[in-house]
Parts: structure tokens; sequence; C-alpha cells
């Protein structure tokens, strides 16, 4: 039987002696062991002494002990849970539980992954993802997943948060799914049966700060925090400071225990530019150095990061395999939108040569001064990297979520610019990543909900609507009441995906052309682009909203992309190559059939043009863009 085990210092370990239990909790003098009565797992009346280790250790081993027993530590009079709890059945504030990883008979031993290039993700929201909202409801959908074409599905955080709803960023246990998902085994048995599938399976992990309720490191271990530091979430981990090595293992191992014993296939680190660190090596640095140390070469793992600072350095050292690329998210929206308050503004001006340059080069932003961010300077030069060192996507949860009201590109775009918007991103040689829902133009929006206690609620709600006073369109012209309240369950439930919208033909023309989009790239695009290199491509603006790029792919072939976002026809530059895909009527029909666009050939108004000229060609002079 194959068996997976991440021995860890922190929580519980099942050995030949029993149960050993372990808890950093370097403000105690002394710390009690609580166990529930193994046959009702009632909350213990007494709490067993624990015995002191040097460096702030606590450890007792119970011969009784076995899995499935509940458990939590007394410390400094307060009762709570495991900081590395594997799994919490009754929320944050009740017992842990201990945990058996041999007990899960894993059956994908011959899976290795698959190489980056290949990827097509799919994020997704275990909780509004399916009518159940479990990780078994994910299980239901693999096929249909593969079937649109999809190569990667990531999760969003599903450490355990406070309530029955969350986004998942808001997690407090971070070793613990989420018990309203499922047990630790239906998490286990969802990543082997992406595997069956040829899935890769990426889990997205927040280490920048903690959850507002639940997190009671702060009574034992204040080392894990600083008053140096502060972030948008209040005082900052302690990656930098005294103590700071213990704080730094428990998020190393955290990332390594979700790799190695539940077979993750990859890790998404949400907002990294919140993390401080000014020690060396950076806690991202020493982080991937350890995953790619101790995961080791047979396998294909993953690590991506979220970086609003566009610090290009951690993707240049091969630490990690590339980075959410907001800059391309934002052009591509204004340009279906039309949008430009609130952070689309650094887009405005023209993001058709924003967009090409992130197509071209990686970042919009590489060095270059933000009007948003109060004019300072942002992100670093790109050109020397990949195109696979960057995630592009239309839709995210950040991006339909954090609007006031939740909509989707496909509520508040222009159909024909957004299909233009995603046959771009979907068949560029940058990593594809869809939001769920958006392959059919679902009509439910991705609202911000939560399930805070008494004491946040109120906080979340006004936090949540000042958080639109930058957005010109929504201060002049709606009441900031009308914003749904984060808490209430129904929030929650209109954000559910309708699967039953399939039944519908304008839905399901959408979920066609995105299959067919995805299928003109697994079978033309993704064979060419191992081996690509940066500084691969360019770009030009070549009339008012038209722009061309071409790339030079891993087999020397050369892909161009025609795009005429104005309403004007215009005469198109004369390129060589294949057709791979052309919107309706975008160019003559005679041109289908030649090796090259004709002379003076006109680019009809809204529409997108691939082409594809194979190495063997190109001696024959046939590119004169």
């Amino acid at each position: 039987m194959l068996t997976r085990l991440h021995d860890m210092p922190y929580g519980t370990q099942i050995t030949d002696h029993g149960v050993r239990f372990r808890l950093w909790a370097p403000g105690c003098k002394q710390v009690g062991l609580c166990l529930a009565d193994g046959r009702t797992n009632e909350k213990p009346e007494r709490a067993l002494p624990m015995t002191p280790r040097a460096g702030g250790w606590f450890e007792s081993t119970v011969a009784e002990a076995g899995a499935g027993i509940r458990y939590g530590f007394d410390v400094n009079g307060a009762r709570v849970p495991d900081p590395a709890s594997r799994f919490n059945p009754d929320d944050v504030h009740g017992l842990s539980e201990v945990i058996d990883p041999s007990a899960f008979a894993w059956q994908d031993a011959k899976w290795r992954g698959r190489p980056w290039e290949e990827a097509v993700i799919y994020e997704l929201h275990v909780g509004t993802f399916s009518p159940e909202g479990t990780f078994k409801g994910v299980s239901q959908r693999l096929d249909y997943l593969v079937e649109l074409g999809v190569t990667a599905i990531e999760l969003m955080p599903v450490a355990d948060f406070p309530g029955s709803r969350n986004w998942g960023y808001d997690g407090v246990l971070l070793y613990a799914p989420d018990s309203r998902y499922g047990r630790p085994e239906d998490l286990k048995e969802l990543v082997q049966a992406a595997h069956e599938r040829g899935l890769m399976i990426l889990l997205d992990v927040v280490y920048n700060h903690f959850g507002p309720e639940g997190n009671y490191l702060h009574l034992y271990a204040k080392e894990f925090f600083t008053g140096r530091h502060h972030t948008p979430w209040g005082a900052a981990i302690n990656f930098d400071g005294p103590a700071s090595g213990r704080v730094r293992e428990f998020f190393i191992h955290n990332a390594l225990y979700w790799l190695q014993e539940y077979h993750f296939d990859g890790l998404r680190l949400d907002a990294v530019h919140a993390i401080i660190d000014h020690s060396s090596p950076h806690i991202l640095v020493e982080l991937a150095e350890r995953v790619r140390a101790e995961v080791g070469t047979e396998r294909h793992v993953h690590l991506i990061l979220e970086n609003d600072a566009n610090n290009a350095r951690y993707l240049t050292n091969s630490w990690y395999d590339a980075q959410w690329n907001d800059d391309i998210h934002h052009a591509l929206h204004v340009l279906s939108t039309q949008e430009g308050d609130g952070y689309y503004v650094d887009y405005a001006d023209n993001p058709v040569r924003h967009l090409g340059r992130c197509l071209a080069e990686g970042f919009a932003y590489q060095g270059e001064i933000s009007v948003y961010r109060d004019d300072m300077a942002r992100g670093e030069a790109s050109i020397h990297l990949p195109p696979q060192a960057f995630i592009s996507f239309l839709q995210s949860h950040d991006q339909a979520g954090n609007r006031a009201f939740g909509e989707r590109i496909s509520h508040i775009g222009e159909e024909a610019l957004t299909r233009m918007a995603a046959a771009i991103y979907l068949l560029a040689p940058g990593i594809p990543m869809l939001f769920m829902g958006e392959e059919f133009a679902a009509k439910s929006p991705f609202l911000f909900f939560c399930d805070f206690g008494p004491e946040l609620r109120e906080a979340v709600t006004q936090g949540r609507r000042r958080e639109f006073a930058r957005f010109a369109h929504f201060t002049q012209d709606m009441d900031e009441t009308a914003i749904p309240d984060p808490n209430a369950v129904q929030t929650f439930l209109i954000s559910k995906i309708d699967w039953d919208l399939l039944r519908n033909e304008a839905h399901f023309a959408w979920l066609e052309y995105y299959r067919n989009l995805m299928k003109l790239r697994s079978e033309i695009i993704v064979p060419r682009l191992r081996g690509m290199k940066g500084n691969s491509a360019h770009f030009e603006v070549f009339a008012p909203k038209c722009l061309w790029v071409c790339w030079q792919l891993g087999d020397d072939s050369t892909l161009r992309l025609l795009a005429n976002f104005s309403d004007e026809s215009v005469a198109a530059p004369r390129f060589g190559g294949q057709i791979v895909f052309a919107s309706p009527g975008a160019i003559p029909p005679s041109s289908r059939t030649t090796k090259s666009i004709p002379v003076k050939s006109m680019l009809a108004p809204r529409s997108v043009v691939w082409m594809l000229e194979p190495a063997a060609d190109k001696s024959k002079g046939s590119f004169t863009g």
C-alpha cells in the first residue's frame, strides 16, 4: 500500500508508543494537553501536563491515544486547537482531530505531473463550484474539465477558516482542510481522481497573514508576529526578527506538507508583495529552494506567485515557475469594458500598447510610474523571461469578487471584444488561466462572502464599502449600502455556479467557443512551446487600437497575432503563415486558403487573426511583417 506522510516538528505524529503531541509555545511556562473522551469525543474537563523542552517546545506521548481522538492545548488560561492541526471537524475554535496519514492508500504511484508549458489552469472555489460545495462535488466534474481542455485545477485556499463560508484567504489553521468541504481523505481522493485523468492540481496558499478570527497564536507564541512591519491585515508575520527561524519553518513545512502528504502538483502563493522580510535569504527564496531540494526532480512540481510588485527576480532565478500577470488582465479588461477608473487608470491611456507589451515582454509595468499607486515606480524588467513565466487571465476570483457586485467579464464586457480577449489569452504562448464558469459566460456573480462572528461582522461590512472609494462609477451612481452583505448566507448562495445554464443555447455556444480555442492550443501551440526563451517576441501598435505581435516558438516556428479592437476596418500588415484562428469575417475568405495575408487586405473591426509559420517555411521568405 502506497502511503504519504510529511514528517514535521509540529502537531501530532503516530508512533509505535502512541501519539506524540508537540506545540511551540515560547510564551508559556506550562502547557496542558486536553484529550477528549475516545468514545464520545466530549470536551475534556482537565489537561495533562506536557513536558517542556528547550527552545519553547512542549511535548507529550500518550500511549492510549490514536487516530480519531480529539485534542487541544491549555495555554495561559485558554483552551486552543493545534496550530498544525491536520483536521478540525468543529471549526477553528473547536478541538483538533488526530489524523493518520498512512491510513489513506494512494493509487497514483506512476503520476509524475506534467511539464509547465502544458498547463491550462482552471481556478475554482470549492464551496461555490458545485451544488454540494465539497471536495466530492469537485471530483464529480473532473471529466467535464478534461473535455473542456483544462490540464490543471487551481483550488482557492482550503485551510480551515472561521464559519461555514469564506473565500479561503482568512484561514487560521493552515494544515487542516476546512471541514465544510470534507475530510482530509476526501481532498486526497480529489487529488488522486485528478491525477487519474491526467489533470494537475494546484493549491492556493496564504503565507502573508492569518485570518482575523480563530488565530490563537498571539496567546502563546507572539514571536509569530512583529510590530516592525505592517500589512493591510495588521502586524506582519515575523520572517526576519528574533525567533523567526521557527516561524519560517512553520510555513516551509506547510508548503512541503501539501506537496508531499497530499501530492499536490504545485502551490500558488497569495500576495507575496505583502510578505516583508529584510533577512537573507528571503523567505520566498528559502521556501523555493527547500521545495526544490526535498521534492526532487522526479516530479513536475510548480510554484506560482501573486506579486503586485512585479518582481521579476523570483522568476529569473528559477525559484518560481510563473506569476499571475495582473497587467494583462487589466489591459484586456479595459479593452473589453472601456472602464478606466480605480486600478484600471494605469492602463486606460493606451491599453493596446500595454497589452502588446504584456504579450511580448511579460509585465506592462517594468519600473514605470503607476498613477494608481501614488506615482510610485512599479515592476522590474521582464523581457528576458520566457512567456510561460506569466499566467494570463481574463477574470479571476479577485477581478470579479473585488467588484462591488461581483460582476464577471461576461456581465460587463461587450461580447465581440470579450471574445477577442479570450482568443488572445488562450492562444498566446503564456500560460492561460480560466475562472470557473467563464467558459460558458456564467450568470452568477462571484461576490465577496464570509461568516465571521458578531464582533467582526459590522467591521467587515463597512470595510467592504470603503474599498470602492476610488472607483468613480460606483461612488457617483450607486448607494454604498446596496453592496451585498458579505456575511449574509444569500451572498454566498447566489455566487454558486448554475450548471443548468449549459442547457441554454447561448451559454453552450460560449462553451463551444472556449473548447475550440483550447483544442487549437493543445494541438498547435503547446507542442511548440518547450524551449522558448526570453527576448523571443516583438510587438507594434500599427494603427489606433490595432496590434500585431510575433513570437519565435521553441521549435523555431513563428506565431503571429493580429488584433483590431477598433470600430473600423484597417489595412492589415502582410504576414506569412497558416491561419490558426480568425474571428468570423476578420479577413477576406480568399486569405484563409493562402500562405500569407494578401497585400492591402483589410482586418475587420473587433477581430483577431492568429497565424503560424513553421520553421521549415521561414527559409522561403514568406514573412514580411
